[in-house]
């Protein structure tokens, strides 16, 4: 609401006001306290000044600026949609969500599902079978036939539709026609939401659906406001629900909708105190109903449609794939083959076993006939992730069994791990001690006062399997059974170990340390599998065990089964909410391309998206339009201070209805910027610019509300002797300035477009806009001329060397071949006399050519990015073989005794255009069990930056 003139209360009522008469304003009645006083305004809710701005109450000639700046949004955002023809930046994370959707592979992603459900729809409804995998940037979409054009094509329509719901918010809020369509204009040519929206990327849905609970919301607001004869009408319902519904569609993009949430909360709450207020037309009982209207349409709706969208998802998503490991057992167990047939409960000596890790996603306790290299060199002891023969042990008692039938005097044992296979079970109970035989490699787990294979800490040490087919075992073997009874399930479980339900440690009798897993990866070496120790003062999460298999030969058929909880839709929905909360909180590493937020509003660094073929997209905004909007929201925060300070002298400033309404209507569109952007610094994860696009949002509308009030409602500013008259009544300077306005920004963003297209572009344009070294494409990328994109058509070897004379005026200059290809290593055979001899060396430079040496080289691995450059320098040798020094070549061989050829090698480029040095050989694989283990799946770093990516031991990220 915004802010009523304060008046001062009278000392006392002696009447309490009466009711209302018929034909009195609802605006204001004048009450008697008494025959001695004056008398004092009592107002209703209206706000003074607001018109009834309804949507459906818009002139026709607003539905035709509307259609204008519609089907100009349309072209300028599909405006060859095509190209590149390559998976671009986070196309990888969310083209590869929806192949996963038509698969129906379970996939972890730290986004709600929504705008990935409406990708996929978009791709199925084109064709698309999901074989396409989306892995690598730069990969072809044209020879596998991807219909990738409408899956871009629906950001593309959500971004257009952008521009429509920024001409009905400025109308809403009361902006004459040329003023939102000017706002719906500098959308339209505001790069960075240009760029966002021609990809298959997730931040054009969350602006879209911003955009309209911006919509919607206001023009409940606008309802509200027109005072109690509005309230719970048609119009007043409608706006209110959509509102919910919008407000759960956006957070069903991206969590960011939580800041939405918090913005029309906000803004809720105020309401409802000035509903408080007013006792007249505001009883007890209607106050309630508008809080609970608010709590239904406002709470209830968005977390309905939040988790419809899950519920959806889980739908979609029923087979096991590289997500499953994120989620509990139970969570698992609903997963096409990954269900599993009730097993015995009781688990007793002799018993074949998988035992699970109770964190850490659950990972089995593996081993496999491969030796640590360091260490003990015994056999590795892992963490697993699926379910394999390797992760089968055998519990044994610490003593064999006495063979009865063949010795009674008890003093023979039945010898190896298979001697209780025939004896009654004797069930395994808190404390009993055992050993763990495992089957395939008949080895026992075992520890030893030795540092574990990765981790380097005094209270950690080595779990190896030791032992051979035969071999009795030793000391070192020995674990105690602790339960946890907290964690187990039922009274039973809680005194003997039962498949599932009891939760317990593993505490080795010589050193007392217990079985341990942590978030650590092994080498190459372990294929990368999770590392298991014993740990001495291990967390209690990380140190505890389950059993998920049991049999055992003399359990019976009829005994006590048990199985996984099914957990059911509320269950996985709220485990699935906690790992993408504790996923999202761990995208902690750095990337290439993150920015910080106090950056975004002056648009000091973009994001790197794609280049290939001297052409580039590089996220960045239009400068004038970004820096404007930011000029906008600090001249409203300028005029808040001064507004509050005058309020406090009592200067009356809010008795004037286009100062209350200035106040209250850009007001809450900065709350919404603020809302949308101050949050971020409260984040240690990765942040890049495109997370400010929803705050942008709010500051392009500022920027038009109050060239709305400048230009066409204030007419005059200030009072007395420093008042100015405004140009209110000379609509056509406003037009005029506005005009100029968008004219520049249109400028603007033409010499900015080539990236945001892709487009051809030459090294000198480039250069003449790039205005700060922040700004990091490089202009080196691209070509002197635009004849040299032909050239290199015609010859695609060719590099973009600057341009020459020949090259404008004659035919090409010739083209250095790959130095690369014809290598005579320093040493090897020495070519014909008079030849040269090429040395191949490498070395690493910095940006300024400085040269690094390995410590420094390894310090930078993973913190920036490497690009090959080949450089050849010839050196002519006589018959003897000793060089020929610039001096004895002379003129007439040039003058110069070497050339040299620069350029990135196609071969080790990488996808975003920069190069990088190509990846090592593949490992030979040994026997078939390696390469089963290599097969586990390496999708644990599936998402991006958003990037969003999430870390590699969790997948990826981002709100």
């Amino acid at each position: 609401m915004a802010p009523k003139t304060r008046s001062p209360a009278p000392a006392h009522r002696e009447t309490q006001p009466t009711a209302a008469q018929p034909g009195t304003s609802p605006q204001k009645q004048m009450v008697q306290s008494s025959p001695n006083k004056p008398p004092y305004p009592s107002y209703d809710y209206t706000s003074k000044g607001v018109r009834d701005t309804s949507i459906n109450k818009l002139a026709s000639s607003d539905y035709q600026a509307l259609a204008v700046v519609t089907l100009i949004a349309l072209f300028v955002r599909v405006f060859r949609i095509y190209q590149p023809t390559q998976v671009v930046f986070d196309e990888v994370h969310f083209g590869g969500f929806a192949s996963k959707y038509i698969k129906g592979k379970f996939f972890m992603d730290v986004h709600p599902p929504l705008a990935k459900l409406l990708l996929t729809l978009a791709g199925w409804l084109a064709g698309f079978d999901g074989e396409f995998d989306f892995k690598d940037i730069g990969k072809d979409y044209l020879e596998p036939g991807v219909p990738y054009v409408a899956m871009r094509m629906l950001p593309a329509i959500f971004g257009v539709m952008t521009v429509s719901a920024m001409f009905l918010a400025l109308k809403v809020a009361g902006c004459r026609t040329f003023t939102a369509t000017m706002g719906a204009l500098l959308v339209v040519f505001e790069n960075g939401l240009l760029t966002q929206s021609r990809l298959i990327l997730l931040d054009s849905p969350l602006v879209i659906f911003t955009a309209m609970t911006a919509v919607s919301w206001m023009s409940f607001t606008n309802q509200h406001e027109l005072g109690p004869s509005k309230a719970f009408k048609p119009a007043w319902w409608f706006w209110l629900a959509f509102s919910g519904l919008c407000l759960g569609a956006t957070a069903s993009v991206k969590w960011v909708g939580l800041f939405t949430i918090a913005w029309v909360g906000s803004l809720t709450a105020l309401q409802l105190w000035v509903l408080l207020g007013d006792t007249r037309n505001v009883t007890a009982r209607i106050w309630f109903k508008h809080l609970f209207a608010r709590i239904f349409c406002l709470i209830v709706i968005p977390i309905a449609f939040y988790m419809a969208m899950f519920a959806i998802h889980f739908v979609c998503l029923v087979n096991p794939g590289d997500g499953d490991g994120f989620m509990s057992s139970e969570f698992q167990s609903t997963l096409n083959t990954k269900s599993m047939a009730d097993v015995p409960a009781d688990v007793a000596f002799g018993a074949r076993v998988s035992l699970r890790h109770h964190n850490t996603q659950g990972g089995y306790l593996h081993s496999h006939q491969h030796m640590y290299p360091e260490g003990s060199k015994q056999q590795q002891i892992t963490l697993y992730p699926h379910k394999d023969d390797n992760n089968m042990w055998l519990l044994e008692n610490t003593t064999q069994p006495i063979n009865w039938a063949i010795d009674p005097s008890g003093n023979t044992t039945i010898p190896g791990p298979m001697a209780w296979d025939k004896l009654d079970p004797e069930f395994i109970t808190d404390g009993s001690v055992l050993r763990l035989y495992h089957i395939n490699s008949d080895r026992r787990l075992h520890s030893h006062d030795v540092r574990p294979p990765v981790t380097e800490a005094d209270w950690q040490q080595e779990v190896s399997a030791y032992g051979y087919e035969g071999f009795e075992g030793d000391a070192n073997d020995y674990f105690r059974v602790e339960i946890v009874k907290s964690l187990s399930h039922g009274a039973a479980a809680k005194e003997r170990v039962r498949t599932i339900e009891t939760k317990f440690r593993l505490v080795h009798i010589m050193t007392g340390c217990a079985l341990f897993s942590h978030k650590v990866k092994l080498p190459d070496w372990g294929f990368e599998q999770q590392e298991v120790t014993c740990a001495k003062q291990g967390t209690l999460p990380n140190s505890i065990w389950y059993i998920e298999q049991n049999a055992h030969p003399m359990l019976k058929e009829d005994s006590d089964k048990v199985n996984y909880r099914n957990p059911g839709f509320l269950g996985k929905f709220w485990e699935l909410q906690k790992v993408m909360w504790v996923t999202n909180a761990g995208l902690v590493e750095s990337h290439a391309w993150d920015s910080r937020p106090p950056s975004w509003p002056i648009l000091r660094r973009g994001i790197n998206f794609w280049g290939a073929a001297h052409r580039q997209i590089y996220l960045i905004g239009n400068p004038i339009i970004w820096w404007s909007s930011t000029a906008a929201i600090g001249l409203y925060v300028a005029f808040k201070g001064l507004s509050v300070l005058r309020w406090q002298r009592s200067c009356n400033d809010y008795q004037h209805d286009t100062f209350r309404r200035f106040d209250y209507e850009i007001g809450m569109t900065a709350l919404g910027w603020a809302f949308h952007y101050f949050p971020f610094f409260l984040m240690d994860r990765q942040l890049f610019l495109h997370h400010y696009f929803p705050a942008l949002f709010f500051a392009i509308m500022a920027l038009s509300q109050i060239y709305d009030f400048v230009m066409f409602r204030v007419g005059r500013f200030g009072e007395g002797t420093f008042s100015l008259r405004g140009v209110k009544h000379l609509p056509a300077v406003g037009m005029v300035a506005g005009t100029l306005f968008l004219a520049l920004s249109i400028v603007v963003f033409a010499l900015y477009a080539p990236l945001a297209y892709g487009n051809q572009w030459t090294k000198s344009q480039c250069q003449r806009v790039k205005l700060f070294e922040s700004w990091d494409w490089d202009c080196d990328n691209f070509p002197a001329t635009y004849e040299q994109y032909e050239l290199a058509s015609t010859f695609p070897g060719s590099g973009a060397a600057a341009a020459t004379s020949q090259a404008e005026h004659g035919p090409p200059p010739p083209i250095a071949e790959d130095p690369s290809k014809d290598v005579f290593v320093t040493g090897g055979p020495v070519p014909p006399p008079g030849g040269s001899i090429t040395e191949e060396k490498i070395e690493y430079r910095d940006e300024n050519g400085n040269l690094l040496d390995a410590e420094q080289v390894a310090a930078l691995q993973g913190a920036v990015s490497f690009s090959t450059r080949y450089e050849t320098r010839t050196r002519l040798v006589d018959e003897h073989g000793n060089e020929l020094l610039n001096e004895i070549v002379g003129e007439d061989a040039g003058g110069y005794a070497g050339t040299s050829a620069d350029g990135v090698d196609p071969g080790t480029a990488n996808a975003k255009g920069e190069g990088q040095g190509s990846a090592a050989p593949p490992r030979v694989g040994v026997k078939e069990d390696v390469r089963k283990e290599k097969a586990v799946n390496d999708a644990r770093a599936t998402a991006e930056p958003e990037s969003e990516e999430v870390v590699r031991e969790t997948g990826r990220d981002e709100l």
